[in-house]
């Protein structure tokens, strides 16, 4: 299907209006029991954080987005899917494989639909916790 028989098929018209006037998400904060496993991991995949504030507050900044781990009592996360909004399809290639070499499993990149033509890909981290890598291509 091209992108303009799905857009046809998938999207209302017209589109409704907004409630609110969102600017977006500003983060993503994640709730792991094995704390210092979870941080291990970010780490190599994403570097460094940029914020740590004591022992159980590491934070990334991700574009304008925050990704914020912090220890839980009570299991990790879920029912939830992160998704990392890269700038490229080569991104997406070389985020999926850091991800893959820290530990996380998935099935290789793919271009799709999904509300616009994409290049993305789902992985699983060491802990459960789905992840999605996507970036726009071109229509």
């Amino acid at each position: 299907m091209d992108f303009e028989e799905y857009k046809k098929k998938y999207f209302v018209d017209p589109q409704p209006l907004p409630k609110f006037n969102f600017a977006g998400i500003l983060g993503t904060a994640l709730f792991y029991q094995d704390y210092q496993a979870a941080l291990e991991f970010y780490t190599k995949v994403l570097g460094p954080p940029a914020y740590i504030e004591g022992k159980n507050t590491h934070s990334w900044i991700l574009g304008e987005t925050w990704l914020t781990l912090f220890p839980s009592k009570d299991g990790n996360p879920a029912n939830i899917e992160v998704p990392f909004w890269v700038e490229s399809g080569k991104e997406v290639d070389n985020l999926y494989q850091a991800f893959i070499d820290a530990g996380a499993v998935g099935d290789p990149p793919i271009n799709t639909l999904m509300g616009e033509p994409v290049r993305m890909c789902v992985l699983t981290d060491p802990f459960g916790v789905s992840i999605s890598v996507i970036a726009k291509e071109s229509k």
